[in-house]
């Protein structure tokens, strides 16, 4: 908690989040429910303020303390969902974690064909930022696509598309290899829109077989194994924080 958080007023929600303890969305549930307690009164509005570090803050009764920070990678599988859970019973990110202790969420999302590097943590102010597009934080991707790229297909990513509301570009792009029908491109975005690059693509009327993220600014996948978790380490959040345009 910094000392700003010390000496300003939340909501009650955002306090639970702030803490480790669940995520926004899941504390209001919480609080509606009537299951949080504020200085030993029961609060059902996700907006009470609270004095972090002053006031005491208990669900069902027990005293909720600030959890230590989190920081994890994670090379998620193709297939997977990047969620908590799915009504229709298939495979999740979370499977991959164990039993992680407290509540951790993944930083932005990789849909469900696409794999690669996912970052998760209980840090949800610190998610919020490496995910948003105002700190331009590069995402490295390695796609391979159903025909053989060249220039002009490069030069069309570059200058971007119009889909709906959203103009798609990419901010840099190469030829890693080509075979005799497909070939692997690497590209950076650095605002990353839901689907990007696979909308982009398709606008362009061009194939996607596989999608891997490889890097969020200078945090490298590397020789991570698929579907395997390591925690960060200090000098890799230093450089990925320092990498971050000021929100």
């Amino acid at each position: 908690m910094s000392h700003t958080d010390s000496l300003r007023k939340i909501g009650l929600a955002r306090a639970l989040s702030k803490l480790g303890y669940c995520s926004r969305s899941e504390a209001g549930q919480l609080i509606r429910a009537g299951r949080v307690q504020l200085n030993g009164k029961s609060r059902r509005d996700p907006e009470t303020p609270v004095h972090l570090g002053k006031d005491r803050i208990q669900v069902d009764g027990g005293a909720v303390a600030a959890a230590a920070k989190i920081y994890i990678m994670l090379n998620k599988p193709r297939g997977v969902l990047t969620t908590a859970s799915d009504e229709k019973g298939r495979k999740t990110v979370y499977e991959f974690l164990g039993k992680t202790s407290p509540w951790i969420a993944p930083v932005g999302r990789l849909d469900k064909a696409s794999e690669g590097l996912l970052l998760l943590s209980n840090d949800s102010e610190w998610s919020a930022r490496v995910a948003a597009p105002e700190t331009h934080l590069d995402k490295v991707y390695r796609v391979q696509i159903g025909k053989l790229a060249d220039q002009e297909l490069l030069v069309s990513m570059l200058e971007g598309i119009v889909d709906g509301d959203d103009f798609l570009r990419v901010k840099a792009a190469r030829v890693v290899r080509c075979g005799q029908r497909n070939s692997w491109i690497e590209v950076v975005v650095d605002e990353g829109r839901n689907r990007h690059i696979r909308r982009l693509l398709e606008k362009l009327n061009v194939e996607v077989l596989r999608l891997v993220r490889i890097a969020i600014g200078p945090l490298i996948l590397g020789e991570l194994a698929k579907g395997k978790v390591r925690e960060l380490t200090a000098t890799e959040k230093i450089l990925l924080d320092s990498a971050m345009s000021p929100a």
